[in-house]
């Protein structure tokens, strides 16, 4: 029986996202402690925990089948890649960044200067766009001291709250690329080994859609069903129940939750009312 073999961040931001997504997926991990490699009950999956630099290449190789990433990552590496599904967590995006008594936010700025950062090909792509020529300076960590330090005069790292620059007097001025962490395969799989990345991805998308919905309720006059009905686009047709009170009905159906506060707006004024919001576990559509 073939077995899906599944890399993931054996430590920092990635990696606690990912068990939950695994779990939330109905995929129970025996995790053994300061084990590299376990493997799972009820999934014909086996997980290796590995360094994030790392994922990448043994993925290109065929060593691991999929991983879960940060997309930023994957840029950086340039390797033959395919991106499966985004995933929606993990969201960052890789900056420049300056010391903030420089007030200037024209890349031009780092015309001739020195950038210290940890992604020197997305840099370097970046810079070559644009016509700028400076000095990169490669470091594997705490690259937001470099200025400090007098290394460089920038550097380009990723950013997520920005507070890690505030700490350390800088400031972001250019947005490189934005990511998050994607599930991604190597470029050749068995067919065995591709039927189980579907039944996969099929559970992922699955959670990824209950997280953004919102079962919702809502008890409706009877002569306003349809016309709040209209407000609730999401599922094929709400469903209607009859009230025990003459003339009312309850409707129930799922919000989207970017949507959420404005299609509470539209159904209040529409005539909605006692309308009650569930999370949503699992949505299979």
């Amino acid at each position: 029986m073939s077995i899906l073999k599944i890399a993931i961040q054996k430590s920092g931001r990635l990696y606690e996202e990912s068990l939950q997504l695994l779990k939330d997926c109905g995929i129970f991990v025996n995790n053994g402690k300061d084990q590299l490699k376990v493997s799972v009950d009820n999934f014909p999956m086996e997980i290796m925990y590995l360094r994030n630099s790392d994922i990448p290449q043994y993925l290109e190789d065929g060593v691991v089948d999929i991983a879960i990433v940060g997309e930023n990552l994957l840029v950086e590496k340039q390797k033959k890649i395919d991106i499966v599904l985004p995933l929606g967590f993990s969201k960052c995006r890789v900056s420049l960044a300056i010391p903030k008594e420089i007030e200037t936010d024209d890349i031009q700025y780092f015309q001739g200067k020195k950038i210290a950062t940890s992604y020197p090909n997305t840099l370097k792509n970046f810079l070559d766009q644009n016509n700028i020529s400076a000095e990169i300076h490669i470091i594997s960590g705490s690259v937001e001291i470099a200025p400090n330090i007098g290394l460089a005069d920038g550097i380009c790292d990723i950013v997520s709250s920005g507070s890690t620059l505030f700490k350390n007097g800088l400031r972001e001025t250019v947005t490189l690329l934005t990511s998050q962490a994607v599930l991604a395969k190597t470029s050749e799989l068995s067919k065995e080994k591709t039927a189980i990345l579907e039944k996969f991805v099929f559970r992922i998308k699955a959670v990824l859609k209950a997280k953004n919905s919102k079962y919702i309720l809502m008890n409706v006059p009877n002569e306003k069903i349809e016309i709040v009905s209209k407000t609730l686009p999401v599922l094929k047709s709400p469903t209607v129940i009859p009230l025990a009170e003459e003339g009312w009905s309850s409707i129930h159906s799922v919000i989207d939750e970017d949507r959420f506060w404005e299609v509470i707006d539209e159904l209040k004024d529409k005539g909605a009312q006692d309308i009650l919001i569930i999370p949503i576990d699992k949505m299979v559509i």
